[in-house]
């Protein structure tokens, strides 16, 4: 029997980057694939574009803006597929990761998520929390140069070996891979959190009945425009989900 996949986008305003996504998922993935574009009340001529451009994929609009996990949960119910992929709107793929990363969840049960290699577009590496995110490595994130420096190295783990598989405490929202039974009966995200944090969270309950890993042998590409940084509101929102998230799990 094939493996089959679903995959969800969810946009608001993403225009700009929503095509090359879509291009780029439906070129590569060799694989019974069904993706999902569930739209937040965009203004910019997202949904337009979609409709006219993609009647492959299946677009849901969902009249206002959500957030980011009450978007993805807003299609959970549907889902009939073995494995589900969470995909940033500013992601782009060069390769059939999405077979990859099934193959690899069909030979080992027990895990329950994975987390590929991210690059920027250009190929240099995203130097992201891979551990549980403390608030001396939110600092360090916020205030880094060019020189990640010790905390923010060790909190993207550049002090292990990430060319080989390993267990993480935490996947960056952009891309997650996940079994969909699994995504179901966990809930899917917590949907207290508008924006931000949402995926620490996610991963902490995946983590607690199964297996995140790191997998370095799927490589996707991820623009990261770092908004929170250019933008009050948005600060405002991750400051916010912040405090939700130590109120739920502690500082540990």
């Amino acid at each position: 029997m094939a493996i089959k996949v679903t995959g969800c986008i969810v946009t608001y305003n993403n225009m700009r980057t929503i095509g090359n996504a879509v291009d780029s998922l439906l070129k590569y993935t060799a694989c019974d694939f069904h993706l999902y574009a569930v739209d937040n009340g965009s203004t910019d001529g997202t949904v337009a574009f979609l409709k006219e451009n993609y009647p492959q994929i299946e677009l849901i609009e969902t009249g206002k803006n959500l957030g980011f996990g009450a978007g993805h949960n807003y299609i959970a119910d549907s889902l009939d597929s073995d494995y589900h992929v969470i995909i940033n709107p500013d992601i782009t793929i060069r390769d059939d990761v999405i077979s990859n990363m099934a193959s690899y969840l069909e030979e080992h049960p027990e895990v329950g998520m994975l987390s590929p290699e991210i690059r920027f577009p250009s190929g240099n590496p995203q130097i992201l929390g891979k551990r549980n995110p403390r608030p001396y490595y939110l600092v360090a994130s916020r205030m880094r140069g060019k020189d990640p420096g010790k905390i923010l190295s060790r909190y993207a783990m550049l002090d292990c070996d990430l060319t080989q598989i390993q267990e993480i405490e935490n996947a960056t929202g952009c891309f997650m891979f996940i079994r969909t039974k699994l995504f179901k009966e966990l809930g899917g995200f917590d949907s207290r959190y508008f924006m931000y944090f949402e995926d620490c969270d996610l991963t902490r309950k995946v983590n607690k009945v199964s297996k995140v890993l790191y997998y370095p042998f799927a490589t996707v590409y991820h623009e990261w425009g770092r908004e929170s940084k250019k933008n009050f509101k948005l600060k405002k929102i991750q400051i916010e989900s912040m405090f939700k998230y130590y109120a739920k799990w502690g500082i540990k």
